[in-house]
């Protein structure tokens, strides 16, 4: 029972992906989500890598270790950060990643400090004073009346902030959540990795910094050239390009987006595998970048494959999570068989 409704029995315990969702982590302040991916792999310490920018790394040999595949998946999600102190005691920020504006005002977030987590609001405009001029501010209220006060509860500059978390379980298939961008991606290497006997070796990547660059995924190009590059990531639906993408239809190998386009023959491989396995596919194309595309220039062919995701980017995105188990499925049947 999660939130006093029956789920399905299925494949993966989806609590897990909740408790991930819920750990704090914007670009370049991905530490807490690498510790709990640490944990969750259940693997001894001496098999994990981090390298110098903070991606995690874990090496898993294949049977024949003919070809090297890299799997990855982003841990950073959206959010700001405090760049100044006002003398009224709000936090000005700045966005990390692609905020939706519009959903800004009336948000609870969380501001994460040296010292601990401090509650705040992002406040809206009463419409009694909209007549008055009165007109919003992206600034974060955390009941302090001056800038020293900020200070005393251990608030500075560079500290970050994130959308108070929450999630909604609807309809027994369909998971609400901030951050399902991309750590429901970061769960898929999680699962695929605890009981795979792969062909190939396979190397899995917790990427950073993919928010504002594909940061994390560059340094791994200049770490490794693999014979195959995967990113896990989101596939953003529904629009008039893609409105044959349906949550709840299988994953999505996202053809070509803003960075990239999957390979061709990969791409065949993968759809005749699900078809010759049962297993729903769906393909499609849509906007942004995936951490696989850098590697198009070192001449690795990639391959970017997704669930699509409802409200991306907002506080309340949403997967089905028949899709996310198909996917885990599917990107395990691969790593056996290629």
């Amino acid at each position: 029972m999660i939130g006093g409704i029956r789920v399905k029995r299925r494949l993966f315990d989806h609590s897990e992906l909740i408790e991930l969702c819920e750990v704090p982590g914007i670009s370049g302040r991905e530490e807490r989500v690498r510790e709990k991916i640490s944990v969750m792999l259940g693997v001894e310490k001496s098999e994990l890598r981090t390298d110098k920018i903070g991606n995690l790394i874990f090496e898993k040999k294949g049977l024949s270790n003919e070809k090297e595949i890299l799997l990855m998946a982003h841990m950073d999600e959206i959010g700001f950060y405090v760049s100044s102190l006002r003398a009224d005691g709000k936090l000005e920020v700045r966005n990390v990643g692609g905020i939706i504006e519009e959903t800004l005002p009336g948000s609870f977030v969380q501001v994460f400090t040296k010292t601990g987590v401090i509650d705040g609001v992002i406040g809206a405009v009463p419409p009694h004073l909209k007549a008055d001029g009165v007109s919003f501010e992206k600034v974060v209220d955390v009941g302090a009346k001056n800038r020293d006060e900020i200070l005393e509860l251990g608030i500075d500059v560079m500290d970050y902030v994130v959308f108070r978390k929450t999630y909604a379980l609807l309809n027994n298939d369909y998971l609400a959540m901030r951050s399902l961008d991309d750590r429901f991606g970061c769960f898929t290497l999680i699962e695929v990795s605890r009981n795979l006997n792969p062909r190939s070796k396979v190397i899995f990547a917790w990427t950073v910094q993919e928010e504002v660059g594909l940061r994390g995924a560059k340094a791994l190009a200049n770490q490794y050239i693999p014979d195959l590059a995967i990113a896990i990531d989101s596939f953003a639906c529904c629009s008039k390009q893609n409105a044959h993408i349906e949550l709840g239809k299988g994953p999505v190998v996202r053809a070509f987006d803003n960075s990239s386009i999957s390979s061709y023959e990969i791409t065949k491989f993968i759809v005749s595998l699900a078809h010759k396995e049962g297993i729903p596919i769906q393909i499609g194309v849509t906007g942004g970048g995936n951490d696989a595309s850098v590697f198009v220039e070192k001449g690795v062919p990639m391959v970017a494959l997704s669930v699509p995701v409802r409200y991306l980017h907002s506080q309340v995105e949403m997967i089905n999570l028949n899709d996310l188990e198909n996917l885990i499925k599917l990107l395990t049947k691969f790593l056996e068989v290629f």
